[in-house]
């Protein structure tokens, strides 16, 4: 069992396109003036949308995020595949564009478990390597197919020519974890006789949690057909605004107010239990005392939820506690301060 010197938040932050998830979470930590921050899942740089992000004690949390189911609006442009999959990459294959009804029976059949081949430009490891960097180097790796599921695949909207044929298409994706929209858009291309490439995507919600809810939410712009026309542009430079700007200082006061502290509720949207720690066994838990029913103002035993979050009688946090297979229980961390 682990103490944590400091309580941690949530925040649900706005990311733009074109900076890294990585640079984002700069704004956080000049929010907090703290190191300890961690993100749940990237977007890439050309992506906009949600961001979840764990900081101080509850970095902890983040593993567990990660696992959550995610949604995505993506804008699809026909024709022409990039080495990338997305449009500031350079094109490597062209194709006719596909007929909107072979289109629509493409989408179909892209629902449900299915085999993906990951793109080539991804953080994905090959021995030792990001299979980024070998790309960009002229390698070739092969990374093996993964199974992901499509829990639903929605068009929102489609641009056709004047013979029917789609141009492009905006789509609603709600994945689980590991999906690459990019390959998505690539495969389902490749169903109905194209080729195409992601011209902007939006991550608008990862498990409970949902973008109109995050801090900067204001500062996205809405995703339509209309931002394929974004690919005709160079690509996107890093627009974080500079630390002491005023749009700057305005998001990092939205992100200390939108912060969210760890609650039976939160726990809920985490996908945790919540127990309630009783008054007088508030040390022993401290101490890291053999875990049992008896600390607790309702019974270990039914709880079904692998992860348990722990709350005192005033309604603090205490920490989070972990059953394995077996059905025992064991300490994940527990808050020093609660």
């Amino acid at each position: 069992m682990k103490a944590e010197s400091c309580a941690g938040r949530i925040v649900l932050l706005a990311k733009r396109p074109g900076g890294t998830s990585f640079s984002s979470l700069y704004t956080v930590k000049r929010a907090f003036k703290t190191g300890k921050v961690g993100h749940t899942g990237t977007l890439d740089s050309f992506a906009q949308g949600l961001l979840v992000i764990c900081t101080g004690s509850l970095t902890r949390l983040a593993g567990h995020i990660t696992q959550f189911s995610k949604t995505y609006e993506a804008v699809i442009r026909f024709g022409t595949e990039t080495d990338t999959l997305e449009h500031t990459g350079t094109a490597v294959r062209t194709a006719p564009l596909p007929n909107l009804v072979d289109f629509e029976a493409a989408i179909a059949r892209f629902t449900g478990p299915l085999m993906q081949k990951p793109p080539a430009f991804s953080a994905i490891h090959v021995n030792g390597k990001r299979s980024s960097d070998l790309a960009r180097q002229g390698i070739a790796a092969e990374i093996p197919a993964r199974k992901i599921t499509v829990h639903r695949a929605a068009l929102l909207d489609v641009a056709t020519d004047r013979e029917n044929r789609v141009c492009a298409a905006h789509v609603l994706f709600e994945v689980s974890k590991g999906t690459y929209i990019r390959s998505l858009a690539r495969d389902i291309a490749v169903e109905c006789g194209s080729a195409a490439h992601l011209a902007a995507l939006n991550r608008t919600k990862v498990g409970a949690f949902s973008v109109e809810d995050a801090a900067g939410f204001h500062l996205l712009a809405p995703l339509s057909l209309r931002l394929m026309q974004a690919e005709e542009a160079a690509p996107c430079a890093e627009n974080s605004p500079p630390a002491d700007s005023e749009v700057e200082r305005a998001l990092q006061d939205e992100i200390r107010a939108q912060a969210l502290q760890m609650t039976p509720e939160l726990a809920a949207s985490c996908g945790f239990s919540a127990l309630v720690l009783r008054t007088n066994y508030e040390t022993a838990f401290r101490n890291g005392v053999k875990l049992s029913s008896m600390l607790f103002t309702a019974p270990l035993t039914p709880l079904i939820n692998e992860t348990i979050a722990v709350f005192t009688e005033r309604g603090t946090f205490a920490g989070l506690i972990q059953k394995n297979t077996a059905g025992r229980f064991s300490y994940g961390f527990v808050e020093r301060n609660f």
